[in-house]
């Protein structure tokens, strides 16, 4: 799954896991009230700086900020474009 688009510097393209459909009691989340995902897939991988380098890759599950990055549609699908320090977490 190659998306034509090649982040810079520090940045890194993240795939958001889609929000969750039903509570652990099986209430269903209407879409008004569904939480914006906090979960994603590193789909692409700067070449980091010159005295830091990434520490993500490719395939990486990780946790980021509520309101980290940029959202941006490339090819149909939607994306998000963030700094590798907005993200907290390698899962």
């Amino acid at each position: 799954m190659a998306i034509k688009i090649k982040p810079l510097a520090d940045r890194v393209i993240i795939e958001a896991s889609a929000a969750e459909e039903k509570t652990a009691g099986g209430i269903i989340i209407p879409d008004t009230a569904k939480e914006k995902p906090q979960r994603g897939k590193v789909v692409a991988v700067g070449s980091g700086k010159p005295d830091e380098p990434m520490t993500v890759k490719t395939g990486d599950m990780v946790l980021y900020g509520k309101y980290a990055g940029t959202e941006v549609a490339v090819e149909g699908k939607d994306y998000l474009i963030m700094r590798e320090a907005d993200i907290f977490a390698i899962v």
